[in-house]
This record gives C-alpha cells, sequence and structure tokens, in this order.
C-alpha cells in the first residue's frame, strides 16, 4: 500500500523524495540553516521545484553553500555566477547571498549559532500544526512576519514573510504536513 504524502509533492519523484527525507525535519546544524535560507532567497517569485531542480548546480557554483567562502565573494566571482546556466542568474539575489552570508555570520558571532537565535523564535521546538490539507496551510504568519523584519533589520535579503516561512516549514520550525501524511507523526 502506497503511503499518504502531502498533497503538493505528488506525481515527481524529485518533489517525493524531498517532501519523504528531508521536509519538515527540524534542523538544528547552521551549514544546512544556510542552505536552506540561500534556496529559499532563490525560490522567491518562482516554485520550490524549480530551485530543487538546480539544488546541485547551486551548491556546486556556491562553493558547497560555505557561508564563510560566499561571504567574500568579490566582483568577478559574482559575475561569473551571473553566467552560470545551471543557476537562477538573478543579480539582486546573486548579490543578496553574499550580503546574506555576512549577516549569517554576524549572528553566529552575536548568539553563538545561527541556530540557536532562529529557534529561540520557537523556544527550540516546532510547532505543530493540525491541516488537512496543505492548502489551508498559510504562505505566513505573524512568527513569520517579526522573524522577517528582525533578519532585515539584521541586514539579510530577499527574506520577506513568505519566504521565512517556507523556510520554517523547509527546516522543520513548524511542522505543515498533512495530518493524514506519513511524516506528519515523523517528523
Amino acid at each position: 500500500m502506497d503511503k499518504h504524502r502531502c498533497g503538493w509533492c505528488i506525481g515527481d519523484p524529485l518533489y517525493e523524495a524531498y517532501h519523504d527525507e528531508e521536509w519538515g525535519v527540524p534542523v538544528y546544524d547552521d551549514d544546512t540553516l544556510f542552505e536552506f535560507l540561500i534556496l529559499e532567497t532563490f525560490q522567491a517569485g518562482l516554485s520550490w521545484i524549480t530551485v530543487l531542480r538546480k539544488r546541485e548546480n547551486f551548491r556546486k557554483a556556491f562553493d558547497d553553500f560555505d557561508y564563510k567562502t560566499i561571504a567574500n565573494y568579490n566582483q568577478d566571482k559574482i559575475d561569473e555566477l551571473l553566467q552560470d546556466e545551471g543557476i537562477i542568474r538573478n543579480k539582486l539575489k546573486v548579490n543578496a547571498t553574499v550580503t546574506n552570508a555576512q549577516a549569517f555570520m554576524k549572528i553566529q558571532d552575536e548568539f553563538g549559532s545561527f541556530s540557536k537565535y532562529i529557534w529561540d523564535f520557537v523556544d527550540g521546538e516546532p510547532i505543530q500544526n493540525s491541516f488537512e490539507d496543505y492548502k489551508k496551510a498559510p504562505a505566513n504568519t505573524p512568527l513569520s512576519n517579526t522573524i522577517s523584519k528582525d533578519l532585515k533589520k539584521r541586514g539579510f535579503k530577499f527574506v520577506g514573510t513568505t519566504v521565512i516561512y517556507a523556510h520554517m516549514q523547509a527546516t522543520g520550525m513548524v511542522n505543515d504536513h498533512e495530518v493524514s501524511c506519513f511524516r506528519y507523526n515523523e517528523v
């Protein structure tokens, strides 16, 4: 018998694997949190599957999502990225990635880790929602508004409230699996 999955991922093997293995699993390590933040930034205005299909290209282009390296990208590297057909070549988003890497490290300096900073917004525990249909999940919440404003205040770019809520879903800060989904109780 097939497992019931959230409706948004059905029909694409890459989407289903991402759903089954990663989406909604609480992430507490800074490296993975940064990767998701960058991918969510590039997803702004696009579908997640578009970014997911380019994920390995992003990994290669952005030095395995090493924020310490990215924070030091110069204009030559940025120009090289803007020529890379394997990624989303949006000048504002590429520049934002460098800016966000720098801001990410400032948060690490202040809080000890980005994980501590971001998870403090939910007291270190995922918010458990109970949606019957994924379409009932919000695009943003008052909490994602608060986090978005705080990140912007700290110099981050492309971190609007919808991007932040998607980040919260992806990294397990909120469990938005459908209650009938086999992953709902697992995460």
